[in-house]
């Protein structure tokens, strides 16, 4: 068996040295150097794969089958997955500290254990009390559910071995920045650890067919911290995202082997934990059945899904010489040009008022599909007139004053009339947003 020994080297030009350094003397680049585990070289000739030499296979004579999928049984997260989980599937979840991580895993696991059918929750941050108090608060109770507080790795791939194969349905690593392994002399989180802890877990996985969700810390760029082969070596990303201070939480997928990239699950932290929510409508548009001015309902798309979402506006006099442009869950760039356009070419001096822009629910909109519903909102109450009942604004604003259409416009309003706006506004029905305004509001 081939000797092995850790050793530094830099993650830029290749150079290695055996003791530490903080700068390359090679490449001169600072925070480079890695340790890095190295085999020693053999001196025996021949081929250098102890299983010999792999004959390639045809395109043509490889069958096709379709991907088996593992339902978490929660609607949201197998919509982002693309279905489910799939057999020896590595996925790194990351998101801010206390934006529910280990609440939707704990509830993860919960859903994937069976009778005689375990899946590992392993915890490098919190003790297995910490957990059993979560899992009180989440109502689980389920004894198929085994936890463990470890941070070697090489303990926790021998205590996975101890469960039959053919039943172990998964494991949660909690987090992979805490995990080390004692092949390398560099603490919890140095990227040598976390390269090294994440290949052998993922490893081990993909060669015994279970799924592996390993736990992501971020940097306060808002980054997945650690080496970025960690995001290589992983199947699946998933970035947990949403404000802390309101219920609303949303799941995006940056990378997936198994299914598309451009799927979001929206979820709602609750007492019980995080419920899906299937109809966002619910939270981001305001019940009742009374219209008010300043108030218009936009289409937005997350993913393939179009989310209606609630336009919601204030135009005062100003009393300052340059007035307020405030803007929540909405560009402020992008606001500054929707009102020198309904200046310019709608003939409103909201050069005299200050505009604030809301976007209720707790969302960000990022497209300009929002801009005509922006405009009627902002136009709605500067007329102190509620737009008509059950119409929604879809269109992008040109600097001509103009509506333009926006990618998935039929699937919008198809969602839109489903939900009850049976009055779309869009470029079919007006070419200029001036057009719109004498047509709704005058």
């Amino acid at each position: 068996m081939a000797k092995t020994h850790s050793q530094y080297i830099c993650q830029q030009c290749g150079y290695s040295q055996v003791g530490w350094a903080g700068r390359c003397p090679n490449c001169d680049t600072w925070g480079s150097l890695a340790e890095t585990i190295v085999e020693k070289k053999s001196k025996v000739k021949g081929p250098r794969s102890k299983v010999g030499i792999k004959k390639p296979v045809s395109l043509s004579k490889i069958s096709s089958k379709r991907t088996s999928r593992i339902s978490t049984k929660i609607s949201e997260l197998d919509r982002v997955l693309g279905g489910g989980l799939v057999e020896g599937q590595a996925v790194l979840l990351a998101g801010e500290p206390g934006i529910g991580k280990s609440t939707l895993l704990l509830q993860v696991a919960d859903k994937l254990s069976k009778k005689n059918s375990p899946f590992l929750y392993v915890s490098g941050e919190e003790s297995v009390g910490q957990i059993k108090i979560r899992a009180n608060r989440l109502g689980i109770k389920n004894p198929s559910l085994k936890l463990s507080e470890d941070i070697d790795i090489d303990s926790i791939i021998d205590t996975i071995a101890t469960f039959k194969r053919s039943t172990f349905k998964g494991v949660v690593i909690d987090s992979i920045q805490t995990m080390t392994t004692g092949d390398l002399s560099g603490m919890a989180g140095s990227v040598g650890q976390v390269r090294e802890s994440a290949y052998r877990v993922v490893r081990v996985a993909k060669e015994n067919g279970f799924p592996v969700i390993l736990v992501g810390h971020v940097t306060k760029e808002g980054t997945v911290a650690g080496p970025a082969v960690l995001a290589h070596m992983v199947d699946t990303v998933l970035w947990f995202e949403g404000d802390k201070r309101l219920t609303l939480r949303i799941l995006r997928a940056v990378k997936n082997r198994f299914g598309a990239t451009d799927e979001v699950g929206i979820f709602s932290m609750e007492d019980r934990g995080l419920i899906s929510q299937s109809n966002p409508e619910k939270i981001f548009l305001t019940k009742g059945e009374k219209q008010v001015a300043g108030s218009s309902i936009a289409s937005i798309m997350e993913g393939t899904r179009p989310i209606l979402v609630e336009v919601q506006s204030l135009v005062v006099k100003s009393n300052l010489a340059y007035p307020r442009r405030v803007a929540q869950g909405f560009d402020a760039k992008r606001l500054e040009l929707l009102l020198a356009v309904l200046t310019k070419r709608c003939g409103l001096p909201l050069y005299e008022y200050d505009c604030f822009i809301n976007i209720a629910g707790g969302i960000r909109v990022d497209e300009p599909a929002a801009d005509l519903a922006v405009c009627m909102s902002i136009a709605s109450s500067f007329f102190d007139k509620a737009l008509p009942k059950g119409t929604i604004a879809i269109g992008e604003v040109g600097l001509l004053g103009d509506v333009r259409e926006v990618v998935g416009q039929e699937q919008r309003t198809k969602e839109a009339r489903r939900i009850g706006y049976t009055k779309p506004i869009t470029y079919k029905q007006v070419k200029f947003v001036n057009q719109a305004i004498r047509t709704y509001l005058r």
